[in-house]
This record gives C-alpha cells, sequence and structure tokens, in this order.
C-alpha cells in the first residue's frame, strides 16, 4: 500500500517472484468509470472505492481459500479501506511503502502511460492515513534501490508470521 508513485507494482511484482506467488495489480479491479475518473484528474470517493475494495477482498478470499498465495498492489490509504481488505484475515499482511512527497512527485514525473497524474498526489497525500501498530503492517522505506525495498520486506515477513501463532 501507498500513494502513486511509491512503488507498488514494482516492489509487488519483485516481491511476489522473490516469494514464488502470484502478482495482482489493484488498479486491474477499478471499474471503468473510476479509471476515467482518475484520469480527468478527479480524486476518487469513498462510494468511488468501496466496489473496488470488496472485488480486491473477494480475490484475496478466493485465493487464500484455495491455499495459494499472492501479493497485492493497492494503495489503501485508508484503515477503513485496509480493514476491507483484510477483514480480520491473521493471514493477510498489509506492507506500508512510505516515501516523501518530493521523491514520489520525482517518480511520478518520470512515469509514462499512467493513468493516474500526478496532480492528484497532493490528494493522496492529504488521504493517507498511516498504518497503526494494532494493524501490524510492515513499513518500509522508498528511498533505497528496488531489491533493497524487498529485502527489507522479506526480512520482516517471518516476524510478522510468527505473531499469528
Amino acid at each position: 500500500m501507498g500513494v502513486s508513485g511509491s512503488g507498488k507494482s514494482t516492489i509487488g511484482e519483485r516481491l511476489a517472484e522473490r516469494l514464488g506467488w502470484a502478482y495482482q495489480d489493484g488498479d486491474d479491479f477499478h471499474p471503468p468509470g473510476n479509471v476515467a475518473k482518475m484520469s480527468a484528474g478527479q480524486p476518487l470517493t469513498d462510494d468511488d472505492r468501496w466496489p473496488w475494495l470488496r472485488a480486491i477482498a473477494a480475490d484475496i478470499d478466493r485465493i487464500a481459500d484455495s491455499g495459494d498465495h499472492a501479493v497485492f498492489g493497492c494503495s489503501a490509504l485508508k484503515r477503513a479501506y485496509r480493514d476491507i481488505l483484510v477483514h480480520g484475515r491473521n493471514d493477510v499482511r498489509i506492507v506500508y511503502l512510505d516515501g516523501s512527497r518530493e521523491l514520489i512527485a520525482q517518480r511520478m514525473a518520470a512515469r509514462k502511460d499512467h493513468f493516474m497524474p500526478a496532480g492528484l498526489l497532493d490528494s493522496q497525500f492529504a488521504t493517507l492515513e498511516k498504518p497503526t501498530p494494532d494493524e501490524r503492517a510492515i513499513t518500509v522505506t522508498i528511498d533505497a534501490s528496488v531489491a533493497q525495498i524487498v529485502d527489507a520486506i522479506v526480512v520482516q515477513l517471518p516476524q510478522q508470521q510468527a505473531l499469528n501463532r
């Protein structure tokens, strides 16, 4: 999870590859209306997000209940959004990709062909509710290489899994 431009897709894909899991991009679950709205520079409302988050949560359930594993890239900026995704499951972990507005703005400026315009970054940061300790999120800073960020996540995964035993 993290604001647009924090590296959710890149880090998520590499993490999934490293773990031997599938990768699912939360953006693929957006209905066309949400994509059109964001492409036009309009931030989504909670009403826009609820069906999108429920679709992702249903896929998390489907994958986990089948015994498989996956990494999902999803902004999940508010606690309420993460609560829908996790909904009490002990086998789901949130990874928060934490970065400064300046660093993320630089990364967004370099991106091509993404529907989320850089102009919405301020609204993303205004909406962001960083995970609290009771969410047991893994927080990693994104001011490192992709490999270093993935390493930082993997190192914390066994500790997180041990908390549930």
